[in-house]
């Protein structure tokens, strides 16, 4: 009895919040949301450390508005205010908090309202917002400050809850100042939670800033998925070449199957893949933090709904070494223009990704964990393929050591393919490889923040009367700032190597994008484990001397 699950049901939750766990098929807790909600209805602060995409979210959520609604059952009646605050590092994570807290919320809205504040360009509608005074608001530090400092929103004499979510990302965002001056204007008493996937210097500074004897739930679980769900893998390229190379013959012969991210350091990186991946008509997109908020939720959403398969990521939390203070936002050259509060590799939830490929290096083993974090993810299968220089097989030991953990048992296996096989192909890639200049993705960067300055808030009324024009928002469609080689689009059967011949499906540009996308079966992911099947055989360790 003593490791029997505690279900949803006996953590004496609201009947209309056990209704909304049922809507969303969630038939037992996670281990976090088993561990943290009992404890959290208890009122005791919490420090919880567990894995992306085990359920962190619900875990404070559901006792979040466990509190609220029995404050307004069985409390005396008081005015309405602001009571739980919820701290995110990004918009794009604002905007997800928002809508697990309203799920879960259905069947209770009328009595909770929950407000995003996340987004500048909002500011007025937002005020209005904040006047009538929301049960939950949510938002990045710089924002809540802000609204603080105008008067906009008080918490001084209301506050209840305060939950810091992804808190190691908080201060490394450099959200420091501001999340100092804004504990200013909070009570002295009030509930704690800092939710993270990592515990690190930072979260153990917040630890001391907000919380009053927290209980600490450091759960005994790797922090990815074991090999029977995720497979990892490491493939060494001897040149830069070679890895524009292997990624061309992945894509291009469908190797991997299914949707993919694919992860660079830079912005300026980002595009220059994309513009390489264009010259062969693969289609791409950049989630670009240049671009707005609403725009970058648009790709994911595209992405999720499975407009297109590929989407390259960058994310400010993986550009090199954190920012801190007044220097946010200024990444690594070329991605100076970012918006400082945009994160991909972090909490943001892809839906049904088979693969994820490293095509740069991470710069740190925690940054691995993020990245690798968006596939797998519930019961689904998942790979990761990481790209590895000569140079850089120091740090990926690093990286190995921490995944490896006590045991020594190695974690990133081998990758077997046979470059010689697509020696074929390597005349193309550097073809392709020189078209791709400086000039021409800064020309693909201006051309696409040009483009969705045009797809705006004024366009959404038309494009729900014409539903089937919603296409030209595509995010994957050729920017064309280079030369294109019609011929390189086309894969001929001689340069197909002869053990993949009737096994590869050469890639082929769709011709009717939105109706003829494949619809993913919810709670389905394609099985991503043909591509390391190509020839018949699981994939192996190399053999020792």
């Amino acid at each position: 009895m003593a490791n029997e699950v505690l279900g949803f049901e006996h953590m004496g939750l609201d009947p209309r919040l056990l209704q909304a766990v049922t809507d969303l098929g969630w038939s037992r807790p996670t281990l976090i949301q088993e561990k943290a909600i009992p404890l959290a209805l208890e009122g005791k602060d919490l420090l919880a450390r567990a894995r992306t995409g085990s359920g962190k979210t619900a875990a404070y959520a559901l006792p979040m508005l466990q509190l609220l609604l029995h404050r307004k059952a069985t409390g005396p009646v008081v005015e309405q205010a602001v009571r739980v605050l919820v701290l995110v590092p990004t918009k794009e994570l604002a905007k997800q908090a928002q809508s697990m807290i309203q799920q879960l919320a259905t069947y209770c809205a009328r009595d909770i309202r929950v407000a995003d504040v996340s987004a500048a360009e909002h500011s007025a509608s937002q005020r209005a917002v904040l006047i009538e005074k929301p049960d939950v608001v949510v938002g990045t530090p710089s924002r809540i400050l802000s609204h603080l400092q105008q008067d906009n929103l008080k918490l001084h004499d209301s506050l209840e809850l305060l939950v810091m979510d992804e808190a190691d990302l908080l201060f490394s965002f450099g959200f420091e100042e501001e999340l100092k001056s804004l504990l200013c204007h909070l009570p002295r008493i009030y509930q704690a939670f800092l939710m993270s996937a990592t515990f690190n210097e930072d979260v153990q500074a917040l630890k001391e800033l907000v919380l009053h004897n927290p209980v600490t739930l450091k759960l005994q679980e790797s922090q990815l998925p074991g090999p029977d769900q995720l497979q990892q893998f490491q493939v060494v390229c001897e040149t830069e070449e070679d890895k524009f190379l292997l990624l061309y013959a992945l894509l291009k012969l469908s190797l991997i199957r299914g949707k993919s991210l694919l992860f660079v350091n830079t912005l300026e990186r980002s595009y220059r893949l994309r513009l390489f991946l264009e010259q062969f008509s693969i289609p791409a997109c950049v989630l670009n933090g240049e671009l707005p908020l609403r725009s970058r939720c648009h790709i994911i959403s595209q992405f999720n709904q499975g407009f297109y398969d590929c989407v390259i990521a960058t994310d400010a939390e993986v550009l090199g070494a954190p920012v801190k203070g007044k220097h946010r936002g200024r990444g690594a050259k070329g991605d100076r223009a970012s918006d400082p509060e945009a994160g991909v590799a972090r909490g943001i939830d892809f839906h049904h990704v088979s693969a994820v490929l490293n095509f740069d290096l991470p710069p740190t083993p925690e940054a691995y964990i993020h990245r690798a974090g968006r596939t797998a993810r519930a019961s689904n299968p998942g790979v990761v393929l990481t790209f590895v220089l000569p140079a850089e097989q120091a740090h990926l030991g690093k990286i190995e050591e921490l995944l490896s953990g006590e045991n020594g048992v190695p974690v990133l296996l081998p990758y077997q393919f046979r470059m010689e096989e697509i020696e074929g192909f390597r005349y193309r890639c550097r073809d392709a490889m020189r078209s791709v200049t400086k000039q021409a993705i800064r020309e693909a960067r201006l051309k696409e923040v040009k483009e969705e300055l045009l797809r705006s808030e004024k366009l959404k009324t038309y494009f729900e009367d014409n539903p089937r024009d919603l296409q030209l928002l595509r995010h994957d469609l050729p920017l064309h700032p280079a030369v294109v080689k019609p011929h390189l689009g086309n894969v001929p059967d001689y340069l197909v190597p002869p053990t993949l011949r009737g096994v590869v499906h050469p890639h082929k540009k769709r011709k009717k994008p939105p109706s003829s996308y494949r619809k993913v079966k919810k709670g389905k992911t394609q099985n991503p484990l043909r591509s390391f099947k190509h020839r018949g055989q699981k994939p192996r360790p190399a053999m020792k001397s």
